[in-house]
């Protein structure tokens, strides 16, 4: 009966740990940065989006998705087990959406910054 109450709140307590140890390094980290004279606009930094990324993961999806859908199929119309044939098919269509998307960046011209 304890250990049913005790698990969650060993959970709680090592996430809120994590996060607390993450965000006091981080303001030590900027603390020291700004001491030595470092402006703290230079923490704002902002990424550049690349379409590449988009892409990577809308064809990883889509490939999983494929997968799932060709597992399905096969599962039904075959004597294969399900849980080899779901996991196959979509791993496989998982990777061949992403052996597409690295074609498709290396083939596309330069980005311009």
């Amino acid at each position: 009966m304890a250990e049913d109450i005790l698990i969650p709140l060993v959970i709680f307590g090592a996430i809120f740990a994590i996060f607390y140890v993450f965000i006091s390094a981080r303001n030590k980290e900027r603390m020291a940065l700004i001491e030595k004279g470092i402006n703290a606009k230079d923490f704002l930094v902002q990424r550049k989006v690349s379409i590449y990324g988009i892409l990577k993961w809308a064809l990883l999806l889509v490939g999983v998705g494929l997968g799932i859908f060709i597992g399905s199929l096969l599962e039904t119309y075959t004597a294969m087990p399900e849980e080899a044939t779901y996991f196959a098919c979509a791993l496989f269509f998982g990777g061949a959406g992403l052996a597409v998307a690295f074609i498709v960046q290396k083939n596309a011209p330069e980005e311009k910054a």
